[in-house]
């Protein structure tokens, strides 16, 4: 799962650290510290990082290759527009055909990186997207490499909302990742999503007894 450092535009404190000061002193210059993507896939890379919906049509247009083709950390467009938020670009891509099963580097799919940031809207649209209650019951119950489910990562950000929708959709909160943590074991403590979560797990586990 690839990590932004910039998102929907916004530069961070640290970004200054992208410039440095030329030898005469008189100007600053950029480092050039774009991952390296191929230069087939540049235009579909910045459009996406940038939410820019209209140059992600133009590029896709013109775009001659698989639209789940890996452009950063295994991720595809469609990791990176639901990793940023930006939810008119995730419509784009997913009528234009893209895969919400895409497994990244780390075996995280789409809907790993919108419930780790908490983009509820996402998270539905693409839940509401999905062909069939199999490819739902595929997604929720899918893990990366850490054995976490989209749930864990919705739980380790303290995303109520996006909890409460998995939950609703059939998520399991009894899956139990590499380390032995079921998803309320990933949310702080005295949390309403931690709560929800222990209750949730509580009425499954009374289910399978």
């Amino acid at each position: 799962m690839a990590v932004p450092g910039r998102r929907n535009g916004v530069m961070g404190d640290d970004d200054d650290d992208d410039e440095i000061l030329l030898d005469d002193g008189n100007a600053l210059a950029e480092l050039d510290l774009e991952p390296d993507v191929p230069p087939h896939l540049r235009a579909l890379f910045e459009a996406v990082e940038t939410g820019n919906v209209d140059a992600l049509r133009r590029a896709l247009d013109n775009h001659n290759g698989s639209i789940d083709e890996p452009v950063e950390d295994g991720d595809t467009v469609l990791h990176l527009a639901c990793l940023y938020g930006y939810f008119s670009c995730v419509q784009l891509l997913l009528e234009r055909g893209a895969s919400l099963e895409a497994k990244d580097e780390e075996g995280a799919i789409p809907l790993h990186d919108a419930c780790a940031s908490g983009f509820l809207e996402i998270v539905q649209y693409m839940l509401s997207f999905a062909s069939g209650p199999d490819v739902i019951t595929r997604m929720l119950n899918v893990t990366d490499t850490e054995g976490d489910t989209p749930l864990h990562h919705a739980a380790r950000g303290e995303h109520l909302g996006v909890v409460r929708l998995l939950l609703a959709a059939g998520a399991s909160p009894m899956k139990i990742n590499i380390n032995g943590k079921i998803p309320a074991d990933l949310a702080d403590q005295d949390t309403e999503v931690r709560s929800i979560l222990t209750e949730a797990a509580a009425a499954a586990d009374a289910v399978q007894c």
